[in-house]
């Protein structure tokens, strides 16, 4: 009797937040885990930023004309642990599902752009954040550190998730791919930014990073955006070059199997709503039989990574008495409990 390979059923949210209203689009998350749970998803992924939404601003003007909006960013930012993670939890546990929302985390007096990850049972079992933000998300969040990328051990496989460009990171794929990860969360914005003009920015290219994910991991990518919507385009765009470079919509969400293929999706460019993929877990162990990078297909004679999963702290409380002053977080177990681990990269 060999193992036994489910079908898992995964759903993508595409949706706008409350824009910078936490409570309300705590809300509105809630709502959406229910609708998910009544279609017999197992779990539901949020895009990049979704709470209290992404912050466009950073790419329309000036610092000056930024600085309100980052203000109230401040303002709805989630503190972990909070009573809106305690809202999502309760969502999770209500509902029997997984959620993978994506976040402005306020730690101290920075932010960060975290994801976290919460099991059936409403326990949050994994947080984690954007190793490097990307050009001008520079100017809102500070930077992950090696402990932030892991994979979470579940009833459904191993689960991992990415923000954005960190897709784009070869060293960053690739550790991702050594700790055996199955169903993975693209997680990216609404693609309603600089349209027509910058095609790295386009929801095409996105997609096209999404699917060589899945095809160099072998996983099923839940690739899962945000929209922009009219009040979000009011508020920021107040005068017509802004309206040229902001626009409503942007969705492109879809699921996209070990093979690199499509199986569900996109949701339409506007298109409010959830994506429900049935997925076929015996896909992974085909795909792995031709390609598996961190392993068979693996030349470690010739090129290695060096993976360092320690955590960087600014402040190392040398005093027993005050080290629980210290922030900690959680992270998802790998197979290697030493803070680094040499793994093998493929040429």
């Amino acid at each position: 009797m060999g193992d036994h390979y489910p079908t898992v059923r995964l759903a993508a949210a595409q949706a706008s937040p409350v824009f910078l209203d936490r409570e309300r689009s705590t809300e509105k998350a809630v709502a959406l885990i229910a609708e998910a749970a009544q279609q017999k998803a197992q779990l539901i992924a949020f895009g990049e930023a979704w709470l209290p939404g992404y912050p466009w601003w950073i790419y329309l003007g000036s610092p000056m004309y930024s600085a309100p909006f980052t203000q109230q960013l401040y303002a709805n930012a989630v503190k972990i642990p909070s009573n809106t993670i305690t809202q999502l939890c309760d969502a999770a546990r209500e509902n029997q599902i997984y959620v993978v929302m994506g976040l402005t985390e306020l730690s101290g007096g920075s932010l960060y752009l975290a994801q976290i990850t919460i099991a059936p049972s409403g326990e949050l079992i994994g947080h984690r954040r954007k190793l490097k933000p990307t050009h001008a998300e520079r100017t809102i969040w500070g930077e992950g550190d090696g402990s932030d990328l892991f994979v979470l051990p579940t009833d459904l496989g191993q689960v991992g998730s990415l923000n954005c460009w960190e897709h784009l990171q070869p060293l960053t794929r690739y550790a991702m791919n050594c700790f055996n990860e199955q169903i993975h969360i693209a997680a990216w914005p609404a693609f309603c930014l600089y349209t027509g003009s910058l095609y790295s920015f386009s929801g095409e290219a996105s997609v096209a990073i999404s699917r060589s994910y899945a095809l160099e991991t072998q996983t099923f990518v839940i690739h899962v955006g945000g929209l922009c919507d009219q009040a979000t385009l009011d508020l920021l765009a107040d005068d017509d070059e802004k309206r040229r470079l902001l626009r409503v919509g942007g969705g492109i969400s879809q699921v996209i199997d070990p093979n690199g293929e499509t199986i569900v999706g996109p949701l339409g460019d506007n298109e409010e709503g959830i994506l429900i993929a049935d997925c076929e877990m015996s896909k992974i162990p085909a795909a792995k039989m031709a390609n598996d990078p961190a392993g068979h297909y693996a030349r470690a004679d010739v090129t290695q990574l060096l993976l360092n999963r320690g955590p960087r702290r600014p402040v190392v409380f040398k005093d027993p008495e005050f080290q629980s002053l210290a922030p900690d977080r959680l992270h998802g177990n790998i197979a290697d409990d030493d803070d680094s681990a040499e793994v093998q990269q493929s040429n």
